[in-house]
């Protein structure tokens, strides 16, 4: 473009107005937005959405978390076909990554939610429960008709016998819980309360990301539904064990390669040196040596022998004669049990 090009070539002439396109439909807004609510949990997103949504972790960043969870669908499914002594069928619907407070809203009520306590993390998960679920279950442990088709859902809160049960079951869903962690990480889970508004169980920020599980139960032509939120951050001091991609992926741990390395350390030959004493001299004083001269030390016949291993003392004793050879009498060392030895049984 040359210079002498005008200024009205290149911008629009203030007289000019802007033309609004005022036919849109919702389609081509939503499409515009990002708020495509046909799309899959967890695809890409684009345009509003996606720039809302650019702090979400991926639950694929944490792989192992879709074994665990995996594995305890099955525990589940035969923990409550043994409660219930019916054939009930636990399967994992889907794993994904949500914020805190988009989950809680979610929450349909009546629901129940178990306040889930990890003593070795020392935080907190939440184990929810739809009514369905709760009503199905409790009409079999109270001896309901097997089969008797759907239940009809009254808008109404949960009775104190139909909490006690579903806690009952939810105790026993963090044991199967724990025991699907095992071979990752050692956590054990308990209900530490029941709560049947979202509110009263909040145990984390709005905006907080969580990995969530969500499980269908079929009892036959009953059932419903079940989910585990578990927060990134409480997942933090295991997730170097979660993000490998499977389990038996040690990173250097095995136990053969821990072993043979604690054979090859017991057997290195070390060199140890006993220092009957020490004194600190300058360059000036060393370079005025003589042959004859005497040096004195700050030490008596019964001042203590270090025995070093370089720079590292491993034990003290006393200096003595055995036979022909001198000899130091350990007095405090270290045994193969990490305890501090008696002089008796350093001088045996």
């Amino acid at each position: 473009m040359t210079e002498e090009t005008s200024n009205s070539e290149i911008f629009a002439d203030d007289d000019d107005e802007v033309d609004w396109a005022d036919d849109l439909d919702s389609d081509e807004i939503s499409d515009l937005l990002g708020f495509d609510l046909s799309s899959e949990e967890g695809s890409d997103r684009s345009g509003l959405r996606a720039l809302i949504n650019s702090a979400l972790v991926s639950h694929r960043r944490l792989p192992m978390l879709d074994v665990i969870f995996d594995r305890a669908a099955r525990l589940m499914t035969t923990s409550l076909r043994q409660l219930t002594n019916d054939n009930v069928e636990m399967t994992l619907d889907d794993v994904s990554s949500t914020r805190f407070g988009e989950f809680m809203l979610s929450v349909s009520a009546p629901s129940v939610i178990g306040v889930v306590k990890a003593h070795e993390l020392d935080n907190y998960f939440l184990l929810a429960a739809d009514a369905e679920l709760v009503y199905s279950v409790v009409d079999l442990l109270l001896g309901g008709r097997r089969g008797g088709g759907a239940l009809a859902l009254d808008d109404r809160g949960f009775t104190t016998i139909e909490l006690a049960l579903t806690q009952r079951v939810m105790s026993l869903l963090s044991e199967d819980l724990t025991k699907a962690f095992e071979p990752v990480a050692k956590v054990s889970f308990s209900i530490d309360r029941m709560e049947t508004t979202t509110r009263f169980a909040a145990i984390a920020q709005d905006a907080s990301v969580c990995s969530l599980a969500k499980f269908r139960v079929d009892i036959e032509d009953r059932g419903g539904r079940a989910a585990i939120l578990m927060p990134h951050a409480a997942l933090e001091p295991i997730q170097k064990l979660l993000v490998r991609e499977f389990m038996g992926e040690a990173k250097g741990n095995e136990n053969v390669w821990r072993r043979h390395l604690s054979e090859e350390v017991s057997a290195a030959k070390l060199d140890l040196k006993a220092v009957l004493a020490e004194r600190e001299l300058t360059v000036g004083e060393i370079g005025n040596f003589a042959i004859g001269q005497t040096l004195t030390f700050n030490a008596s016949a019964k001042s203590k022998v270090e025995v070093r291993a370089g720079s590292s003392v491993v034990a003290t004793g006393r200096a003595g004669r055995s036979g022909d050879q001198i000899a130091v009498l350990l007095c405090t060392g270290r045994r193969a049990d990490g305890e501090t030895p008696t002089e008796s049984e350093a001088a045996a």
